[in-house]
Formats: C-alpha cells, sequence, structure tokens
C-alpha cells in the first residue's frame, strides 16, 4: 500500500494531463473557449458528475489517493499561476495609458455592481451584512481569462471596445488585492463595531506588508533577472519566475496574506521590468496549462445536484446576475462615449461572474466569513454564467454589427491611416545604430518599441523611460505578442550575421507582408540577406566608404550636386546587384 503513496497526486496529474492532452486541440478546432471547456470537463469527471476519481472507481483503484487531497494541491498552483499572469497584466504603463477608463470607469462598475448586487440579497434573502459585502463585490467581478480569449478570437482587443472592456477588467484585477484583505479581516469575527475596527487596523498592516513586499521584493527580483539574464535559457528564465512566484507567494503567506495575493504581487513587480514579455514567452506554453488546471479544479467543486434540487431558482440567479451587470457595464460604457449598440455589446460580454469568485469564495469559506451552503451556490451560479458567456458574447456582437452596418460609411476612417496609427517600428537590436534610429524616430514623434539581449544596457535604457525590452526578435512568438503583423516596419540592426540571418528567415515565414530593413557588415552579407527576404539591406561598410569618397571628392573641387549624383550611381549599381536574377522580392 506504501508503495501506491510514492507519488503524491499520481492519478489526478495523469487524469489532468490526458485530459489537457486531448482537450485542448479539439476546443482549439471547435473553436470552443477553453474556459468553458476545461470547467465542463471538470464538472464530468468531477465528485458531483462521474467521480473518475473516486477511490471506488476500478480503473484508476492502482492510483488509490484521498481524491480532495490531490485535487486541492493541484487546485492550489492553478490559482497562484492564474494570480500571476494577472499581475502582469497590470503594469503602471498600461494602467497610466487607460487610467481614464481603469480608474474612472472600472471603479463605477464594480461599486454599482457591489452595490446593486449584495444589496439585493441582503433584502432578498436576508443574509447578515458582512456576507452579502462579499458576495456582492466578488460577484461585481467579470472573467479576465474568458473576455480576453473571446475579444482575441474576434480580433477585436485593439478595437475601442475591446479597449474599454479590458481597462474595465483590470480594474477589477487591482480590486482583488482589498476584497482579499477584506475577507481576511472579517474573516471569524460577528458583526458591529469590532468588525470595522479589525477590518481598518488588518488593511493598514496588509498595506504595509504589501508595501514592503513590493519594494524589497521589486529590486531583489529586477536584480536576480539582470544577473541571470545573459545566459539567455528559457531554464534559466522558468526557475527564476517560479523562485519569485512561490518565494513572494511564501512571503505574503508569513506575513498573514493570502499565498494568491502574493503571487499577484509577483506578476506586478515583474510587468514593471524589462523583462516582462520574456517572461510571457517562457510561460505561455505552460499558460493554458496551468489555467485548464485551475478551471478543471474549479468545474469538480461545482455541486450539480443544486442544479436539480432548485432549478427555477438557479436559473432566476443567474439571469438577475447577468442582467444587473449588463445593464451597469452598458451604462458607464455609454457615458464613457460608445454607441448603445456598442455599450450592450461590452455589457453582455463582461456580464458574466469571474474566475476570481472560486478563489474568494473558497478563502472566505476557509476563514469563516461565509456559509459553506451559501459559498456553493455563488460558486454554481458563476460557474454556469461562464457557460452562457460565449452565448452572450455572440449575442452582443451582432447588436454591435447591427449599429455598424447603418453607419455611414463615409465616416469610417481610413484604413492605412489607421494601421500607421496603430503600428509601432520594431527594432532589433539597440547598440549605436538602433539607438540612432531611436533618436530620429522620436524627434519625429513615430513609435517604436525595441528589442535588446545585452540585460544591462536594457536595464539602463528602461530605467530611462526609452520603450527598450529583453528579448531575441528572431523568435516568432515575441513578434507576434507585440503585434508585428501591424508594424509598419522591422529594422534588424544586430551586427552579427548569423543572428540577422536567423531573424530575417524567421520573421519572413511569419510575416511574409511586413517590411524588413536590415543592417549588414559588407556586401556578402548584403546579398545573401536579400535572399532570404529583406526588402531593404543596408552594407555598413558600404555607407561608410561612400561617405569618405563623397569628402574626399569634395576636397578635390567637385561641387557637391555632383559628388552626390557619383555617391547615388554608385549606391545603385551596388543595389542592382543585390537584386539580381535569382531573388524574389
Amino acid at each position: 500500500m506504501q508503495e501506491q503513496h510514492a507519488f503524491p497526486f499520481l492519478r489526478e496529474i495523469l487524469l489532468f494531463l490526458v485530459l489537457s492532452g486531448i482537450l485542448i486541440p479539439i476546443l482549439q478546432r471547435l473553436r470552443i473557449n477553453q474556459v468553458v471547456g476545461f470547467l465542463a470537463v471538470g464538472t464530468l469527471v468531477g465528485p458531483f458528475g462521474l467521480a473518475l476519481l473516486a477511490d471506488d472507481v476500478p480503473w484508476l483503484a492502482f492510483l488509490a489517493l484521498p481524491r480532495d487531497q490531490g485535487t486541492a494541491a493541484l487546485a492550489e498552483i492553478g490559482v497562484l499561476f492564474l494570480m500571476f499572469m494577472i499581475g502582469l497584466e497590470l503594469s503602471a504603463a498600461r494602467l497610466w495609458a487607460l487610467r481614464r477608463w481603469v480608474f474612472g470607469a472600472g471603479t463605477v462598475q464594480v461599486l454599482a455592481s457591489a452595490l446593486l448586487l449584495g444589496g439585493g440579497l441582503l433584502l432578498a434573502s436576508g443574509l447578515d451584512t458582512r456576507s452579502a459585502l462579499i458576495v456582492g463585490l466578488v460577484l461585481s467581478l467579470s472573467s479576465t481569462a474568458v473576455v480576453m480569449q473571446l475579444l482575441a478570437q474576434q480580433r477585436a482587443t485593439g478595437s475601442p471596445l475591446g479597449q474599454a472592456a479590458f481597462a474595465i477588467l483590470m480594474l477589477q484585477d487591482l480590486a482583488v488585492v482589498p476584497i482579499l484583505l477584506l475577507i481576511g479581516a472579517l474573516g471569524g469575527k460577528g458583526g458591529g463595531d469590532d468588525v470595522a475596527l479589525l477590518a481598518v487596523l488588518t488593511l493598514g498592516k496588509a498595506a504595509l506588508a504589501i508595501g514592503l513586499i513590493y519594494l524589497v521584493g521589486g529590486r531583489v527580483v529586477h536584480k536576480l533577472f539582470r544577473v541571470f539574464a545573459d545566459h539567455r535559457q528559457p531554464d534559466v528564465f522558468m526557475a527564476l519566475i517560479l523562485l519569485c512566484t512561490f518565494g513572494i507567494a511564501g512571503l505574503a503567506a508569513s506575513a498573514g496574506l493570502s499565498m494568491a495575493l502574493g503571487a499577484l504581487l509577483t506578476g506586478v513587480v515583474l510587468a514593471e521590468t524589462e523583462f516582462k514579455h520574456e517572461v510571457e514567452l517562457v510561460i505561455e506554453p505552460f499558460k493554458g496549462l496551468l489555467m485548464g488546471l485551475f478551471f478543471m479544479s474549479v468545474g469538480m467543486s461545482i455541486d450539480t445536484r443544486q442544479m436539480l434540487e432548485a432549478p427555477l431558482l438557479l436559473a432566476g440567479l443567474v439571469a438577475g446576475l447577468v442582467l444587473l451587470k449588463a445593464l451597469v457595464v452598458a451604462a458607464v460604457m455609454r457615458v464613457g462615449g460608445h454607441p448603445w449598440s456598442r455599450a450592450l455589446e461590452g455589457g453582455l460580454l463582461l456580464g458574466q461572474g469571474g474566475e476570481f469568485v472560486f478563489v474568494a469564495i473558497g478563502y472566505a469559506m476557509s476563514v469563516q466569513v461565509l456559509e459553506p451552503a451559501l459559498g456553493a451556490r455563488v460558486m454554481l451560479v458563476v460557474g454556469l454564467s461562464l457557460f452562457l458567456t460565449p452565448v452572450l458574447a455572440r449575442l452582443g456582437r451582432a447588436i454591435g454589427q447591427r449599429h455598424e452596418r447603418t453607419r455611414d460609411q463615409q465616416q469610417a476612417p481610413d484604413d492605412g491611416a489607421l494601421a500607421s496609427a496603430r503600428g509601432r517600428i520594431i527594432i532589433a537590436g539597440f547598440g549605436r545604430v538602433g539607438q540612432q534610429l531611436a533618436k530620429l524616430l522620436g524627434e519625429q514623434n513615430i513609435p517604436f518599441i525595441a528589442f535588446e539581449c545585452d540585460a544591462k544596457l536594457v536595464s539602463r535604457l528602461h530605467a530611462e523611460g526609452k520603450p527598450v525590452y529583453f528579448g531575441n526578435a528572431a523568435r516568432p512568438e515575441l513578434l507576434h505578442h507585440v503585434h508585428a503583423d501591424e508594424a509598419p516596419a522591422i529594422v534588424l540592426t544586430m551586427d552579427h550575421p548569423a543572428s540577422a540571418m536567423r531573424a530575417v528567415r524567421s520573421i519572413r515565414r511569419d510575416f511574409p507582408h511586413v517590411r524588413l530593413f536590415v543592417r549588414s557588415r559588407d556586401e556578402k552579407d548584403a546579398r545573401a540577406l536579400r535572399l532570404a527576404g529583406a526588402s531593404v539591406v543596408v552594407p555598413e561598410t558600404l555607407e561608410a566608404s561612400l561617405q569618405l569618397s563623397a569628402f574626399v571628392l569634395e576636397a578635390m573641387g567637385l561641387d557637391e550636386r555632383t559628388v552626390d549624383g557619383i555617391v547615388d550611381h554608385e549606391r545603385e549599381l551596388v543595389n542592382a546587384k543585390l537584386l539580381a536574377p535569382g531573388h524574389t522580392p
């Protein structure tokens, strides 16, 4: 029997990996939202469905292990990384860029939704004040994972509606911190002034702990990544990410906070560094699995027996949640300047409960703020609202598109101007050539983003406020991440021929229509780069020799116009060689 326990949680891990390996490709092929799919599968195989993790299932008996212990352990890891990925989106730059929507519209939406939902429960069901407060606050949040995936599928993340929805979700993610702190403050106490005083004291202590973790942890984390980034190995980055996530989560727990809050702080800390994009790329292969782990465990916790006990009540609660939140979000978006059709689309898109509800409700039950029966019902309502979200999103999109079709087409902006306004020049390599190019672009107010593999250089330039990040532009995942398909141009300034060649081939394979400007050392490298797919190649030795020749010719008495003609003619001859037969531009 001891040998059966030699590998803890083996049954849960095997079942999860089997389901994930089969489920993810199927969901992608059928274009089904992955979150909804994992929730459904978790509900199906969980203790209230087929109970495939029960000890009396014959074909799993050889992996006998207490079900609740294994499921809870895997779910805890999923929760930590879900919160880490949410924190990674909360950079100060993004918050400031969308500050009107984040701190204005987002705050109004959370407070208004919490007031309506919590107040409604307080009046209709006779809940005590603190339970109604917690339930109202957690239900005011929407699902960042589901909504952003739906927007990505619709290619609408950059649209005005997508930006507004993203801003509101950012504020909701920020609201996670005070809600978790409030739950901890209310835990284990009764009502009255004692609770209010305890809440204030706990929030103050927690704020001090968070400040210390953020400031001290931020400096330590930044230095760690700066020291080890030069290794340029994904396994080193992954090890650092795991160390920081679990380390800061442990520090938060030792300070009396939740580990989920610590993981969120880790993401926020890394979002402020120049390594943000590289971290996102490293965890990208695991992102779907980690989120699937969390949502599958959530599905396992949904008690479907309640659906049979009171189906009409449950349907009414789900409808009330979606309707109230949709109306609040629609009103906020309408005040923000969106037409009613698009505002309604946004309301239906954000009308569901969020994944954070499962974290907060579980935490609230563990500290005895909520009764288990109430918590289970709230999680079931939110789970059902998540199942409905793709349908509601399609309905909202139909409403919004109908309005767009009736709009006067002459008022539509020019497509070329819109693409130019949204795109950024991408500079790969930020040495002396890249910095000179960035200086000229900045003087002309042309937006750009740059990537460099020298961690020390990136840290210095990033601290000066320049949009320079650590990363290798030869990686297509990185370029997809910064929407290179919308870039007016990609400029490769690295001086290593092999690196430039790999980057050109990779970029041309994934982005065949983007203009690609490349620096080369000499004419031989330039011809090879042109054959590989570069749009324009500038040989460094050629330009240096031409400029030197121009100065010499002027010194010999030739006028400037004649010298310019000679130099341009020579440059054209070289370019003609680069475009010799055998190359297809």
